[in-house]
């Protein structure tokens, strides 16, 4: 008896055994890489939580929850979890009015104020400004009128006419400066032209027919299974995000998803069943400006090359939540991450981490400074997203150096690609003709040379 019984415990610590090899054998690299990612940026306090999918070539190689959705009442965070998305909604804006123009009730040349009132004086800003950011508007997330007015429920109206009160930051598609305002205004036209509320719009185009059941319009007052609470990091310990009223991120920031839903949403867009193929090709091709300068913001996504490897991509940024979305072409790759907390580690910080362990980074090729850098030497001055920005280049052995004013840090820019440009990180900067030009991806500056 007593051996049948031993011969039974062995065979049930084998199998146990072998049941625990198995569960450590289906553990990826790339999930074990993942947990120590989040697990150092929680225990470190400097997130609450987040979620992260990745997916490529038709499978999906992770798909993870991290952290809390409560704090307060120690709430794990759930398999789908609903976060903000901020600014990852302007992509869905785009193609909301990229619609509209298929069904030829906008064209991208329209003047925006055949359906708006707006006074540009005297300038044409079309559609298509609107959608890649070289309006001019000041954007009103820069004016500090506003924050006076954020927390406040007031007619929408009221914030378009604050913004045409505040002058142009410079004339359209001369540059490219990031515009909350311009999404705004997109939100309103979709609504002028559909005679439907933009939530409304956005549910019968796209939500339902895709069915992104956990994404919609924001809300302070509607119960939402599995939404997630934001907070904020401080040195101190994280705090609660605050308070954000949803009518004013509207069309630029204000939709709430899953990561599983923004997976069904990017795979719809770029495989065709979103808009028709000229009409998608418009959504990801950036236009040029008017002295037909090359940018990488096309019309709610970023479209460009990610050390060698071509992205698509948006990120957001809004109360208490960071999140980023990116898909690589090439490489048959969508990475997607949420993170409900403001801080240091955003959405991007994962994602750069999980991109670099499945893709190789090809560094710019460098080559010999062959510029006279001593005459690019001076003070370069102009309009940056918040700010009038100055900044001195100075002349070095085989270099130069670059020094915000009033900042005592100085960089050395090293990575010289020829053509007067040097790359710092995925920025490309080009000093000639007295003019320092910096393509940050979604942002364009022309800073002057000062006399």
């Amino acid at each position: 008896m007593k051996q049948i019984i031993l011969l039974i415990l062995t065979l049930v610590l084998v199998t146990t055994s072998c049941q625990k090899e198995k569960q450590v054998s289906n553990t990826t690299a790339l999930e074990v890489y993942s947990d120590s990612l989040f697990k150092a940026s929680i225990d470190s306090a400097q997130i609450a939580g987040g979620a992260i999918l990745v997916f490529q070539k038709d499978k999906m190689l992770l798909n993870k929850s991290y952290g809390y959705a409560s704090l307060e009442l120690s709430t794990p965070m759930p398999s789908e979890g609903v976060f903000d998305i901020g600014s990852v909604t302007k992509q869905f804006t785009a193609a909301a009015i990229l619609k509209l123009v298929e069904a030829k009730k906008i064209s991208l040349d329209d003047d925006f104020t055949k359906y708006l009132e707006f006074d540009t004086k005297g300038r044409k800003i079309t559609v298509a400004n609107l959608l890649n950011h070289t309006s001019g508007i000041t954007s009103y997330t820069e004016i500090l009128e506003f924050w006076d007015m954020a927390n406040m429920d007031y007619p929408k109206d009221s914030l378009v006419r604050l913004v045409e009160r505040n002058d142009f930051l410079f004339e359209p598609n001369e540059a490219l400066i990031y515009n909350n305002s311009a999404y705004f205004l997109l939100g309103l036209i979709i609504e002028k032209v559909t005679g439907q509320s933009y939530d409304d719009f956005l549910k019968q185009e796209i939500f339902k027919p895709l069915g992104m059941f956990h994404t919609s319009y924001s809300s302070i007052t509607e119960v939402v299974k599995n939404k997630v609470y934001g907070y904020r990091y401080s040195p101190n310990g994280l705090k609660q995000g605050g308070y954000q009223n949803h009518v004013w991120p509207y069309s630029a920031g204000s939709l709430c998803s899953t990561t599983e839903d923004l997976l069904i949403w990017m795979r719809a867009l770029h495989n065709g069943k979103v808009l028709t193929a000229s009409m998608y090709q418009s959504m990801i091709s950036p236009d040029k400006l008017d002295d037909g300068t090359a940018v990488s913001y096309a019309k709610g996504l970023v479209n460009f090359s990610n050390y060698g490897h071509k992205e698509i991509a948006h990120s957001g940024a809004i109360t208490g939540f960071l999140s980023d979305t990116r898909y690589f072409p090439d490489d048959d790759l969508y990475i997607i991450c949420l993170i409900n907390t403001t801080g240091p580690k955003a959405g991007s910080f994962f994602a750069n981490e999980i991109t670099w362990k499945l893709l190789d980074k090809k560094n710019y090729k460098q080559v010999a400074v062959d510029v006279d850098t001593n005459s690019i030497q001076g003070v370069y001055t102009g309009q940056a997203r918040d700010t009038i920005q100055s900044l001195k280049i100075m002349s070095i052995d085989n270099g130069i150096t670059r020094q915000t004013i009033g900042e005592e840090k100085i960089d050395t820019l090293k990575g010289y690609i020829g053509n007067n440009t040097w790359m710092d990180g995925n920025d490309k900067i080009t000093i000639k003709n007295n003019e320092y030009r910096i393509d940050k991806i979604y942002n364009y500056y022309i800073l002057k040379k000062e006399k």
